[in-house]
């Protein structure tokens, strides 16, 4: 047992060797209150959560880490795709089309993103595509003003991710191990805001005594040992805590578990993000029932996947290129992707498709028979949570504002990393000064929801149980971890050995 020392006055232990007094005030004969009562459990909340819960953090954090610098990455590992010398005039985005059927028939024509700015390609989507995941296409580059394909890369996603991008993507969702692997990156996110804001109140409790915000907000730089580190951890803990319970809450809101519940309270509350009905009328039911159009080789009875023309007729369909004006006439600007119909009976679908701010999330439906718009919907009459949601996603994803919001999560990223390192190093500091060199960090004391006011406590159950619910991973993991805890508390009361070194 390491021997007794003195506390410093704000409660904390200063030396390596020093024990965590901050356990249960009712063990020593004394009845704590206010934040003195609450603080041995958010430290012993906090200790655990960073010791167990920290390696799924540092991984979504290094992960996170290298998707947010793909963006520029990808720019200029596919220029050559992505980028053609600016022409005088653009061919009609059917005969585009029409050009990369040509040089790729295989699959099914599904969507087209016309050439938002001059001097970017045309990308034509495929499905089904044989070596293509089921849930990505193959981009076909085709230059606008020419017809010359660039080349075709497997994309996904509404940001139309390339193969670096997607890649990293999924390192960062699941790590390529599927919907098992998504488990890692909800459990991270559902413990990061715990975690964050458990050191802020651990922090600002530490520093009260001290009214100067300077002494908050930068690290001690005279102070020596675990102090120091602490000093560090804290500081910077507190500049990027904001940031990190924002990453928390926008991750879960797509997660598997986490992000069903919240899915499922925003329809209660009527403010589930609006779709655009692809549906079109009875009587137009036979005309539309192609994914293609009028002049294209994809169109049945106008020719085959080669451009070759065959005996038959086609069913009625106005093409992609009056969908396209009759989208531009609405309003909708580029970028934009024209969603191409999918059996007999649906409609075109444009959609904008820009990420970045303003956002621009227009959509509407155009009968292919017609030519005439069957439903819009407009991102400003959106609810406010969808809007919400999505500004949350787009930011949390480095969209929203280019290249300023992924040096912002970069940053975010880096200092998630060196928090989680200081926080293990101040772990191994605080081991017992004899045979320092076999042990590990000493745990914080059990015992400190019973120094918890009563009054606190009734309404602090039921409040954990419904974030239980609506964060499952949350819930089970802190349930297992309270049942290990009172296991191990039982098992060395049997064995007479102190709490300290039991756990």
């Amino acid at each position: 047992m390491p021997t007794e020392q003195r506390l410093a006055p704000n409660g904390a232990p200063d030396s390596p060797g020093a024990p965590d007094t901050t356990g249960s005030g009712e063990e020593r004969g004394v009845r704590r209150t206010g934040w003195a009562a609450l603080r041995p459990l958010v430290l012993r909340l906090h200790f655990y959560a960073g010791v167990l819960i920290a390696p799924f953090l540092l991984i979504a954090a290094v992960t996170g880490l290298l998707y947010a610098s793909s963006f520029q990455a990808e720019k200029a590992l596919y220029a050559h795709e992505l980028s053609v010398p600016v022409g005088k005039t653009e061919r009609p985005l059917s005969q585009q089309v029409a050009d990369a059927r040509q040089a790729h028939p295989e699959g099914r024509l599904a969507a087209v993103r016309p050439a938002p700015r001059p001097g970017d390609t045309t990308r034509v989507l495929l499905s089904d595509v044989p070596g293509v995941s089921a849930d990505h296409q193959l981009a076909v580059f085709v230059a606008p003003y020419t017809g010359n394909v660039r080349g075709a890369l497997e994309t996904y996603g509404s940001t139309g991710a390339l193969p670096l991008r997607t890649w990293l993507d999924a390192l960062h969702r699941d790590l390529h191990l599927g919907e098992t692997g998504r488990l890692y990156s909800e459990l991270a996110a559902s413990w990061l805001w715990v975690v964050a804001g458990g050191g802020v109140a651990l922090w600002i409790g530490r520093k009260r005594r001290n009214r100067k915000l300077r002494a908050l907000a930068l690290p001690d730089r005279t102070a020596t040992g675990r102090r120091r580190t602490l000093s560090w951890h804290g500081a910077v803990g507190l500049w990027a805590a904001a940031g990190l319970v924002f990453l928390s809450a926008t991750g879960l809101t797509w997660s598997a578990y986490a992000g069903a519940n919240i899915g499922e309270l925003r329809e209660s509350l009527g403010q589930a993000t609006p779709t655009v009905s692809a549906a079109v009328a009875e009587n137009h039911a036979g005309h539309g029932g192609s994914s293609s159009m009028p002049g294209m080789p994809d169109m049945p009875g106008m020719g085959d996947s080669k451009g070759n023309r065959s005996s038959g007729s086609a069913p009625a369909d106005v093409g992609i290129d009056k969908v396209l004006r009759t989208a531009r006439a609405q309003g909708l600007g580029n970028p934009v992707e024209v969603g191409l119909p999918t059996d007999q009976g649906t409609a075109y679908v444009v959609k904008q498709v820009q990420r970045s701010w303003p956002e621009k999330q227009d959509a509407l439906a155009v009968d292919p028979a017609t030519g005439k718009v069957t439903d819009v919907s407009r991102f400003a009459d959106h609810p406010v949570l969808a809007k919400l949601t999505r500004y949350g996603i787009d930011l949390h994803t480095g969209t929203l504002f280019g290249l300023a919001n992924q040096i912002a999560l970069a940053a975010l990223a880096l200092a998630l990393i060196f928090l989680i390192l200081w926080g293990y190093r101040m772990w191994w500091q605080r081991r017992p000064t004899r045979d320092r060199a076999l042990s590990f960090g000493r745990p914080i004391p059990r015992g400190a929801w019973r120094q918890v006011p009563l009054p606190v406590l009734i309404p602090l159950a039921p409040a954990g149980v419904v974030v239980g619910w609506l964060v499952p991973l949350l819930g089970i993991s802190l349930v297992a971890f309270l049942t290990v805890d009172i296991a191990l508390g039982a098992l060395s009361r049997r064995r007479r050995v102190p709490v300290t070194t039991a756990d």
